[in-house]
């Protein structure tokens, strides 16, 4: 493999994961009854129709460089709760349904894994199922963190009792990168993720 090989596939990894996140978002959002982000174009597996500049490629590749675990995340899928029957409950689950999309990402990488013969012809296919299995999870783990807007904030608004959802919200939402860069540069979201990715990576290797 090239020197370039090393990078290239869990670049290559983490956009078609994103991808294959922000369209799961977009798919439940239309079985919900919201079809704003399906006409915009966002069910899709084209990476650049959910790139975002810092979180797609920035980021990870910084990550990626300096050696530290791979996160990101991409554009947000819009999603309009007016168009929901039950806006509160359909929208917890279509925040859900990006970490999920993830999750079944990291079992068939795992699958694969498991199924591919040890050969010099198969080393390409488990570095590309290994990265997928580890990427995937890490989306995963980080994605539930529950500090909006990453998904984990939107699903426990929708767990929490409508009385506490709308101020735990209101209060967080604006403040939710900036907490969350506090905690990437103390090395706190590492700590919080990592525990969690090594006992998921357990639970899902076959």
């Amino acid at each position: 493999m090239t020197g370039f090989t090393p990078l290239l596939i869990p670049f290559g990894v983490i956009l078609f994961s994103l991808a294959v996140h922000e369209s799961a978002h977009a798919w439940s959002a239309a079985r919900f009854g919201d079809r704003t982000a399906e006409r915009l174009g966002r069910i899709s597996l084209n990476p650049i129709r959910h790139i975002d500049p810092i979180g797609t490629l920035l980021l990870p590749i910084v990550a990626m460089t300096a050696g530290a675990p791979i996160i990101g995340w991409a554009k947000p899928v819009p999603v309009d709760p007016h168009n929901l029957k039950r806006p509160r409950q359909d929208f917890l689950y279509i925040a859900a349904a990006g970490p999920a999309s993830n999750i079944v990402l990291a079992v068939v990488a795992s699958v694969v894994m498991s199924v591919a013969p040890v050969t010099p012809i198969s080393v390409p296919v488990w570095a590309i199922a290994g990265a997928a299995f580890d990427i995937n999870i890490l989306l995963a783990v980080f994605n539930m963190v529950p500090i909006p807007p990453l998904d984990g904030g939107n699903v426990l608004a929708g767990l929490l009792p409508e009385a506490l959802a709308e101020p735990f919200d209101r209060l967080l939402r604006p403040w939710g990168f900036v907490l969350l860069y506090a905690l990437l540069l103390t090395g706190v979201l590492g700590d919080i993720i990592m525990p969690a990715h090594a006992a998921l990576s357990e639970l899902l290797i076959l």
